[in-house]
């Protein structure tokens, strides 16, 4: 395989996030101490690292407490450490605190940093970079602005990455070779390698997060303070909700994340987040305040039951969200893909001690990282999506009945009135709910594709009822792009589109119904559009948008589009979101 003529290295890692980043640093360290010596490439298709990297995001510090004993008296960049947590449902114009005794231990986030991850993700690589300085026997080079395009497979067995994309095969200069490659992507590439091995019997779950960073007045200060919602402006039966934390120098975030196995094929998270916003609480800490940052990413919500049942192969290690280890119940990702990225250094320095990559020394790694918090965490809260798919009535009507409660009267009215309505089946519904969410043991389950969900004529009389918010602090999609400063080098077409012929049908189909296409609705970025050819409706792209969020992948119900990671760094730049 390593012939003269190929870019080689022990291990190349494919994204250069928290899994990535954790791996890199432990596996230095314990090089540090064994004195053997690897090469490693890290790649990652933003033009610096964190540039593509969004998240909430409020996180339990525990890997970063094991990577960095120290980092409480370094420069590790955080925005303030949670000192009021709260978990809110939301009605048109009132919300309603859930008190803590009622709320479950995951939503309870006292004493949890709260990050900008493309600050840490961007602190971690200048920390290895330094670390690298006093290990001479590893070497590693970073390739920021470069993507994974294709995985190079021989005799079955992944062997590398093709780096430039449309180029061939054997045109050596363009593909990097290693041992073992580790995909901590969000499904651009590693879906092919799950697809290839047959690794996932359920399929993976999406939803998508919506955030924007405001400056706020000066005489506003909410740092510390972390808001966790349900309710407005999801009257849809969409499962989801939205966030609100407050960060130093008199910043905010606020954002949404909303689940794409929703019914409805007119999501459009970016208005439902202007929706949110709209609420009278949401507005008051807003006012005067200035947008600064927007953007958008998928999260793999699917859980315990959709991990891959094997977390590697020879030459291959799966992290983070490519394998997909993201609690939804607890809030919880970043802690746990950077544990995956702990765990899986742990593996490769033992492969590098006997000299094994087979797949029987790579498949240590699921044993060790299902021992861990994360494989404990993740079993335990199995079944809290599928608590919410299985009874449509929790979001569809109990919510609603909540919510119009919290406005009128009180939260416990709308209890009350979902009991009276018909109390065997609301005590029933409330006994699985219970059962589920705390993990009580029903089996296996299985989840059907995020675009499966959709009926095309759906409908919901439900609307939006807020007044009085200020229209400055609102933003159109086509406006709201502009804050996630996207920027493409020319003859980057990073979607494809399989077939236009599906497209016209598709549109045709949702035209009938008075409606958008899914891929239109929902996209992040108004990238997606309906042009008129020749008479004829039909799909087209602003490319120049795109966020890379892969939203219109999942949703399209015709399985008819891919989006690919950008070429030279193009892309959003999420730096500071």
């Amino acid at each position: 395989m390593f012939d003269k003529d190929k870019i080689k290295y022990d291990f190349v890692l494919i994204g250069g996030g928290p899994s990535s980043f954790a791996l890199a640093h432990h596996l230095v360290d314990l090089a540090g101490i064994s004195k053997k010596k690897f090469s490693m490439a890290i790649i990652e298709k933003g033009k610096e690292f964190g540039s593509h990297i969004v998240s909430g995001a409020v996180s339990n510090l525990r890997v970063i407490e094991k990577l960095f004993p120290d980092y409480k008296n370094s420069d590790f960049p955080m925005e303030g450490v949670c000192t009021e947590s709260y978990f809110s449902v939301l009605g048109n114009r009132k919300k309603w605190d859930v008190p803590e005794s009622l709320l479950p231990d995951g939503l309870k986030k006292k004493d949890c940093a709260i990050l900008t991850l493309s600050h840490v993700v961007f602190w971690m690589y200048k920390k290895l970079k330094e670390k690298l300085l006093k290990t001479p026997n590893v070497e590693i080079d970073f390739f920021p602005g470069f993507s994974a395009h294709k995985i190079i497979f021989e005799e079955d067995k992944v062997v590398g990455v093709q780096v430039i994309e449309n180029t061939l095969p054997d045109d050596y200069d363009n593909n990097i070779y290693a041992k073992v490659v580790c995909f901590g992507d969000k499904g651009f590439i590693s879906r092919d390698l799950i697809d290839y091995y047959k690794l996932r019997e359920n399929p993976q779950i999406w939803s998508v997060g919506v955030k924007e960073v405001w400056q706020l007045s000066p005489d506003k200060d909410f740092s510390g303070k972390v808001w966790h919602t349900m309710g407005l402006p999801l009257f849809d039966g969409s499962f989801g909700g939205g966030f609100v934390y407050g960060m130093k120098d008199h910043k905010l975030t606020v954002g949404m994340v909303i689940s794409l196995d929703s019914e409805n094929p007119n999501i459009n998270p970016q208005q439902k987040l202007q929706g949110y916003k709209k609420h009278p609480w949401i507005q008051e800490m807003l006012k005067d305040g200035k947008l600064l940052k927007y953007g958008a990413a998928v999260l793999p919500e699917g859980g315990y039951y959709s991990l891959p049942k094997k977390f590697g192969v020879e030459g291959v290690l799966l992290l983070g969200d490519a394998l997909g280890v993201l609690d939804i119940e607890r809030l919880s990702g970043i802690d746990k893909a950077m544990e995956s990225g702990f765990q899986a250094a742990e593996v490769l320095h033992e492969a590098l001690i006997i000299n094994d990559f087979s797949e029987g020394q790579l498949s240590t790694y699921k044993t060790r990282l299902m021992e861990t918090f994360v494989g404990k965490e993740l079993k335990l809260g199995r079944y809290f999506r599928y608590a919410w798919q299985e009874n449509r009535r929790l979001l569809d009507s109990y919510l609603p009945k909540i919510m119009d409660s919290i406005d009128n009267v009180n939260a416990y009215i709308g209890f009350l009135l979902i009991g009276l309505k018909n109390p065997i089946r609301a005590i029933a519904d409330a006994f699985r709910l219970k059962k589920l969410i705390s993990g009580g043991d029903i089996g296996p389950i299985k989840y059907k594709m995020d675009y499966e969900h959709i009926v095309p004529n759906f409908n919901y009389d439900k609307k939006l009822k807020t007044n009085g918010y200020v229209k400055e602090t609102i933003y159109s999609r086509a406006d709201a792009v502009f804050y996630a400063k996207t920027k493409y080098h020319e003859g980057n077409k990073h979607i494809d589109e399989f077939s236009s012929d599906v497209c016209v049908k598709c549109i045709k189909t949702y035209d009938s119904l008075g409606k958008n296409t899914p891929c239109v609705s929902d996209c992040t970025a108004e990238v997606h559009r309906v042009d008129i050819t020749n008479g004829i409706r039909v799909h087209g792209m602003s490319l120049e948008n795109c966020v890379q969020c892969r939203t219109c992948e999942i949703v399209c119900p015709e399985v008819n589009l891919r989006v690919r990671p950008t070429q030279e760094g193009s892309g959003p730049d999420f730096i500071g979101l």
